[in-house]
């Protein structure tokens, strides 16, 4: 099984090592992992090898300059740790909680976060509905877990005066604002916008929403 996996999957591109620079081999270690394990627990799909660094890896990664050194970020629903792993490897400088309520995904999460050694990294099994520290972070990420209106209730509460939403969305981000707009006005967001990042590193570039907590 790990043989096809390794056939199936998808070279490194060269723009890896300039998104992940001296943390590169910690980047490699944990695509291969990801490849080596992913499916088996059910952490992606089969037809995600092919494109594991450009779709999900890097994907992630290029959102790692839009934090600030020395901030506290959630992810919500970390899943495989796409992208909070991924950001963590990258921006050692910033603290990340993973937010995960599955069992099977919180066990691999620690795992990769103890043998890759990222000291920057606390694993939390809940929901973000379950946040109980209240509005201390200083932003809140995920990828992949609900439209934006969904979310903006699960996330801002988590946020301090001033922090940010920073999404990872897909093409239609732009509407998903649109459909927003109550919970937008609800939570108090300001400055919110689709930014799309990482062009010339992916071929799809990755739209990021963004907003302010007030």
């Amino acid at each position: 099984m790990a043989d096809v996996s390794r056939e199936t999957s998808e070279k490194e591109p060269d723009a890896a090592a300039s998104v992940f620079r001296d943390r590169i081999d910690l980047g490699r270690r944990f695509t291969q992992a990801l490849i080596a394990q992913g499916e088996e627990r059910g952490l992606i799909g089969p037809l995600e090898l092919p494109r594991i660094w450009t779709r999900h890896i890097l994907n992630s990664a290029v959102a790692a300059p839009l934090f600030t050194a020395g901030s506290r970020v959630g992810d919500i629903g970390s899943g495989a740790g796409l992208p909070g792993l991924v950001l963590a490897i990258a921006r050692p400088d910033v603290r990340w909680v993973l937010i995960e309520p599955m069992e099977r995904r919180v066990a691999w999460l620690t795992e990769q976060t103890n043998e890759l050694g990222l000291d920057n990294v606390e694993v939390m099994r809940a929901r973000g509905e379950d946040w109980s520290e209240g509005p201390v972070l200083d932003a809140v990420t995920a990828r992949a877990v609900s439209a934006f209106r969904t979310l903006i209730p699960i996330t801002a509460p988590l946020v301090r005066d001033g922090g940010e939403l920073i999404l990872l969305k897909g093409a239609n981000a732009a509407n998903e604002i649109s459909a927003a707009e109550k919970a937008i006005r609800k939570f108090r967001l300001s400055d919110v916008r689709v930014e799309p990042i990482g062009d010339g590193v992916v071929s799809e570039p990755t739209r990021v929403i963004r907003a302010t907590v007030r």
